[in-house]
């Protein structure tokens, strides 16, 4: 079952119970031969796996509970793969994700971005379609997320990191790592070339027909393009977060205090603890990586779904202190972006038991495939 813009009133429901139906209406068959084309049948699960509302183990097990051989399957867990691929560079990595982590991407004109796509305005209809659909509902279809960024960082010469910025700021499954990085595997930083559409591309998987565009050339000629001029006007968008102001809140020190957080809205962790349950904003991370006001609403819908939810905004020390915590009765969950945090630290959920870095996805990849499902031990 596919969840198309055009039909859907609701594109991305908050309640938990809506978001199981989405796990069990996924066609996983169909997903592998349609997904490439904008209105193929995509899952529509990406924002919460995102924001650990599920896992990607939790997903895949779903899904072999339901009969699926994990071979005929493979495209779409190749896929789910792919993000706990990103997130163990970021892990590993750390803060060398945020700059070119292999290459040097070159040439680079600008450390902003084209007007033109910010304002949906290129002249490419299927791009300025989807821009304006990706202002309206925070979500873009991966095929269009590549073509924009090789619209701003290899014909408009843009550095990879701005851009990527403005992207993950409206995007509502905005996961740093697997922004990022696809960034800058788009923009040759991350990878041994650079990726490139023409418009015979766009057209055939946007069914559009378009022509006589600056994308309507031959693959030989992109590496001696020239800026076309309707890109050449950039500007540096204003990324701030609204965050909602502190509300008094009660915590109670007798009992344990679970930290929840952008990156952790899971209403099933530990759900049988008595428990404080603390939703922190901390306003030094929303400043390095900032969110639209649409994104912090979904965040704040989704953390409805856990039961006793309170939200506070304020760094981590400033939780502790204000509320007077020990640190050994703090749970958290592992992610690269808790580092200040303090106590009881608990892993995520993985579908493979394979971490570390790899140089490409397909080393990771490999290993993967030599445990379950696909091979028992």
């Amino acid at each position: 079952m596919a969840f198309h813009l055009e039909n859907d009133i609701q594109l991305f429901p908050h309640t938990y119970n809506e978001i199981l139906e989405r796990v069990q209406n996924v066609n996983p068959v169909k997903y592998g031969s349609t997904r490439n084309y904008i209105d193929g049948d995509v899952s529509y699960l990406s924002p919460y796996i995102s924001r650990g509302v599920i896992s990607t183990k939790f997903v895949l097990e779903e899904l072999l509970k339901k009969g699926y051989a994990p071979t005929s399957i493979e495209k779409f867990i190749q896929e789910l793969a792919w993000r706990d691929y990103w997130q163990q560079v970021w892990i590993s990595k750390g803060e060398e994700i945020n700059k070119d982590l292999r290459n040097t991407q070159t040439p680079i004109s600008n450390t902003a971005i084209s007007t033109a796509l910010v304002n949906a305005n290129t002249g490419i209809e299927a791009i300025d379609n989807s821009i304006r659909k990706f202002y309206e509902t925070g979500y873009l279809h991966n095929h269009l997320r590549m073509y924009i960024a090789a619209i701003a960082c290899n014909i408009a010469q843009s550095h990879w990191k701005l851009p990527a910025k403005w992207m993950y700021y409206h995007l509502l499954d905005a996961d740093w790592a697997s922004n990022a990085l696809s960034w800058q595997w788009v923009a040759g930083a991350n990878s041994n070339k650079k990726y490139y559409a023409n418009q015979e591309n766009i057209n055939r998987y946007c069914h559009t027909e378009q022509t006589n565009t600056f994308l309507d050339v031959g693959y030989d000629r992109f590496s001696d393009l020239n800026i076309p001029e309707i890109l050449k006007g950039i500007v540096t968008p204003n990324l701030t977060t609204p965050l909602p102001t502190n509300k008094r809140i009660s915590v109670e020190k007798s009992k344990p205090t679970l930290v929840y957080n952008y990156y952790n809205l899971d209403p099933n962790w530990n759900k049988e603890m008595d428990a404080n349950r603390i939703l922190l904003l901390e306003p030094s991370h929303f400043e390095r990586y900032p969110i639209s006001e649409q994104s912090v609403n979904f965040m704040l819908d989704l953390s409805q779904n856990i039961k006793g939810i309170k939200v506070y905004t304020g760094e981590f020390d400033e939780l502790v202190s204000s509320f007077q915590l020990e640190t050994e009765t703090i749970h958290y969950k592992e992610h690269p972006l808790n580092k200040g945090y303090k106590g009881i630290e608990e892993s995520r959920d993985w579908m493979f038991e394979v971490t570390g870095y790899y140089r490409s996805f397909f080393g990771f990849w490999k290993k993967c495939k030599k445990q379950p499902p696909f091979k028992t031990k």
